[in-house]
């Protein structure tokens, strides 16, 4: 399985891919530049994980890394209510590149837990007004 997890800068994508190869979590992590790419291996399934970075100089490799994937990730921060719409913009403009027609999408609402997010209803909400079908779940920590 290989999986792309992208999303604007400091949404929390480097934390799920370290979430997910061991179990732990770290506050201190530092910004990706370009991209990482981790193999990690639960029972008889190893996933390729894609972690790219979110900065505006990066987002344009995005659909490369995005391509003949098992599906996307895309994570949003859901305490940087200022950046949704930014996010919005960016996944809609993602979405709209033929290349990815028919890869699976995951949109996951990070830090949903931290003062002042915004809830699961009012992200989906804010992701269904630019007609992008997306499931939020929980957050990583």
């Amino acid at each position: 399985m290989e999986l792309s997890l992208i999303g604007l800068q400091n949404s929390g994508k480097t934390s799920l891919v370290n979430v997910i190869a061991t179990g732990g979590y770290s506050e201190d992590m530092i910004p990706t530049v370009g991209f990482n790419m981790r193999k990690v291996t639960k029972g008889n399934v190893t996933i390729k994980l894609w972690d790219l970075g979110g900065q505006p100089r990066f987002r344009s490799m995005w659909e490369r890394y995005c391509r003949a994937v098992s599906a996307i990730v895309y994570v949003v921060d859901a305490a940087d209510y200022d950046n949704v719409p930014v996010s919005r913009s960016e996944l809609h403009d993602l979405l709209s590149k033929p290349s990815l027609n028919g890869i699976p999408l995951l949109v996951l609402g990070n830090k949903i837990d931290k003062h002042g997010a915004l809830s699961k209803e009012d992200l989906t909400e804010q992701f269904i007004q630019s007609q992008v079908s997306c499931l939020l779940i929980a957050p990583l920590h």
